[in-house]
């Protein structure tokens, strides 16, 4: 069996995969350093957990009170937010691999702290078990340089700034999943509609182009992130608000709950308040703006395909983004359920059997 871990700054979600990719058990550990809260499988209770490592501890305890020991793993799994330019591929994990890891920390400073926390913690819990990382940046990684370059001088492009992309497992994993079907049209406008989100065009199966950049925030309206917004407009926040004040409103305060009082869907389309009408307007209005770019990318629409909470949930937002772009032609559109862990395990199981 092989155990996925998706980990965050305080909290890990777990996922263990039989040999076939079926899923075993689910679960996580929540606020890590404080009051938190232990769900497994069958397990479901307040836990106390100091850091990751005794997370982890916690949750190889309820795992083998539902008969998962440690002995019975033969791999285990890693979500891994960023991996800049160089890790583009899933990978074992090596001290090389760590360094990396830890040299992308500057580019997604509020993830891969905890994605590395993670991993070590479970190589101090069980040394001997084989780990493998999969990276949320890597499928855009087959981007045209024109795409992802930034109109900066040489010398700021060295330092990394450039777009990377993300929701990539999501991407994969929605490939993956009409690939298997004989469903994945040549030219797909793919959609992860979350609290995060973003679209993709994906052509002869591969990523030319995203609305994420350097950072999950760019693109179109999210949850409680602006989306698209100048860099000026940037500058003027941090002058006003200190850079960590404009950092905040950027990523926490804005987006759907910034217009309309609620990040999530659910809650805007009951309230019932001019405001929250707005809201689901910007984020329909600035889907299908987006997508007239990724359409233009990829010279076309075969396909589009929705995952994610929003995506795979909401027949509104759906139907208005597809009604959006009826100027592109009556195409086939794809409910697509997100199987990251389940991707991430196949990666993972795919780089063992082949001796990695």
């Amino acid at each position: 069996m092989l155990l996925v871990v998706n980990a965050g700054s305080s909290s890990i979600k777990l996922a263990v995969f039989d040999a076939g990719l079926r899923a075993v058990l689910a679960g996580s550990v929540t606020e890590i350093g404080g009051a938190g809260r232990l769900s497994l499988g069958a397990v479901d209770r307040d836990c106390a957990a100091a850091d990751h490592r005794a997370a982890l501890a916690l949750a190889f305890e309820a795992m083998a009170a539902q008969g998962v020991g440690l002995g019975d793993l033969t791999a285990a799994a890693h979500r891994v937010v960023h991996g800049g330019e160089a890790l583009v591929q899933p990978a074992r994990v090596t001290a090389a691999v760590i360094e990396g890891i830890e040299a992308c920390m500057p580019l997604a400073p509020l993830h891969n702290p905890g994605n590395l926390t993670a991993i070590r913690a479970l190589q101090a819990l069980a040394p001997d078990l084989p780990q493998f990382v999969s990276f949320d940046t890597a499928f855009h990684s087959t981007n045209p340089e024109v795409a992802v370059s930034y109109a900066l001088p040489v010398a700021e492009r060295m330092r990394g700034l450039r777009r990377y992309g993300f929701h990539g497992i999501s991407y994969g994993s929605l490939v993956q999943h009409l690939a298997e079907r004989g469903m994945l049209p040549d030219r797909l406008l793919a959609l992860h509609l979350g609290n995060g989100a973003s679209l993709c065009a994906i052509k002869a199966s591969v990523s030319v182009a995203t609305t994420m950049g350097y950072s999950p925030l760019d693109g179109i309206t999210m949850g409680t992130r602006t989306g698209g917004i100048d860099g000026n407009a940037v500058l003027r926040l941090a002058e006003l608000h200190g850079i960590a004040g404009a950092g905040r409103i950027l990523n926490r305060e804005s987006g759907l709950l910034g217009l309309g009082g609620h990040s999530d869907m659910r809650a805007l389309h009951a309230a019932g308040t001019p405001e929250a009408a707005f809201a689901v307007d910007h984020f329909c209005y600035w889907a299908v703006r987006h997508a007239g770019s990724m359409i233009a990318a990829m010279g076309g629409l075969d396909g589009i395909a929705f995952t994610g909470g929003i995506g795979e949930n909401d027949a509104v937002v759906r139907g208005r983004i597809v009604d959006g772009l009826a100027w592109a032609g009556a195409v086939p559109v794809h409910i697509v359920a997100a199987e990251e862990e389940r991707f991430i395990a196949a990666q993972a199981l795919a780089l063992l059997r082949a001796g990695a």
